[in-house]
């Protein structure tokens, strides 16, 4: 994927992120390569280069031996550079991790909760923000910033903080706003998919996606929407909530309102009931433990819904690929992948149909990391919308 810088000079801001995207993707370049892959001046990438490894953003390799001529020295990111927060909270588990630059873990705390308090959460993180704060010691002051998810949607009456996926009590509570008095530390809230989205992107199987779909699969279900490299949440956070789009109308009844919404069939909400666990105590992994014959009952019903979810995503967006991932355990997860084909035909379907369907991370993780990556997206992520400022 090639990335294009441009030689303005009040684009250097731009400029600076177009090369750190681009060796984050190659792993280490040279200045040469650099120039090549973001039409930038030799010159413009050189003075960019020099101004990060004195920010000690990029490190320099071992020269690379070539014909005749001095040896090119690559650079890549330096981890320790930077380092950012995620927070991921749910009805019943709260974690948290620190990681680096390229997503490694420095620190990692799971803390289960049933129906977390406000009050009472929120002291708890301060505790994991002190540890956090212990460890890390004088390099605190590299911690970009902090991302939090919770479940979506936010804002929306006769939804929000109503049925067993959302959180009952923290639909007046300003999280941004405390979270960031609380660790004097820039914070941003998103949903689930969208910083599942994020984390992919980063760490995952669309490292090389410009445009690409991330379904969610969690207590309810949701998307992430990433388009031309920039994501999409919407005016209030809210895009991608396909979990209530109607699939079958005068089906089962949601705590929206509505009957025959997707998440009703597919999301770990509906896995649990249809397998007989408690929806309001089981973890994903509890899953594992269920007949396989009973798990499998239940795939026969999620599959017709979940080709109708991937077409509808693929018309309307013709995304490069269509990735599945979140909390359901991955030996799960490949089981209902593998038994998708064959999908519905749709615009993607004129392309090669190998890249259509990816599996994405999975596991308890996969949002914390999102999170995490939030404030390194943030930073680092080309935002073409500065050419206009």
């Amino acid at each position: 994927m090639k990335t294009s810088g441009t030689n303005l000079e009040h684009a250097r801001a731009h400029n600076r992120r177009v090369i750190i995207e681009a060796i984050r993707l190659h792993g280490e370049l040279t200045r040469a390569e650099l120039a090549r892959l973001t039409a930038l001046t030799p010159q413009t990438v050189s003075n960019i280069v020099a101004e990060l490894e004195a920010a000690e953003l990029l490190v320099s390799r071992q020269p690379r031996k070539q014909g005749r001529g001095q040896p090119a020295i690559p650079v890549t990111l330096n981890p320790a550079s930077a380092f950012s927060i995620g927070i991921h909270l749910d009805h019943q588990t709260l974690l948290i991790v620190l990681v680096d630059l390229t997503g490694e873990i420095h620190f990692r705390r799971l803390i289960l909760v049933q129906k977390p308090e406000p009050d009472a959460t929120l002291a708890r993180i301060a505790e994991v923000l002190d540890d956090i704060k212990a460890q890390l010691g004088a390099r605190w002051h590299k911690v970009l910033g902090m991302g939090v998810v919770m479940p979506g949607p936010f804002g929306v009456e006769g939804i929000s903080s109503i049925g067993p996926t959302t959180l009952h009590g923290w639909e007046r509570v300003d999280i941004e706003a405390q979270l960031a008095a609380m660790s004097q530390l820039p914070v941003t809230l998103e949903n689930d998919a969208t910083v599942a989205a994020i984390g992919e992107r980063f760490h995952g199987v669309a490292r090389q996606l410009n445009s690409f779909i991330y379904l969610y699969i969690g207590t309810g279900l949701g998307a992430g929407i990433f388009m031309d490299g920039h994501i999409y949440s919407g005016h209030a956070h809210n895009a991608g909530e396909v979990g209530h789009v109607v699939v079958e109308p005068g089906g089962r009844a949601c705590y929206c309102g509505n009957h025959g919404c997707l998440e009703r069939y597919v999301s770990l909400q509906a896995a649990y009931e249809y397998c007989g666990l408690d929806p309001m105590t089981a973890l994903p992994d509890d899953l594992l433990a269920v007949e396989p014959a009973r798990f499998d009952d239940w795939i026969d019903t999620a599959l017709t819904p979940l080709r109708q979810a991937i077409n509808m995503l693929e018309c309307i967006f013709d995304a490069e690929s269509v990735i599945i991932g979140g909390m359901m355990p991955a030996a799960l997860l490949d089981k209902i992948i593998a038994r998708l084909p064959p999908l519905y035909q749709s615009v993607r379907g004129r392309y090669l149909t190998a890249s259509r369907l990816k599996r994405g991370l999975t596991g308890s993780d996969t949002a914390a990391l999102g999170a995490a990556a939030l404030p390194i997206f943030d930073e680092f992520n080309p935002q073409f919308q500065v050419l206009m400022k």
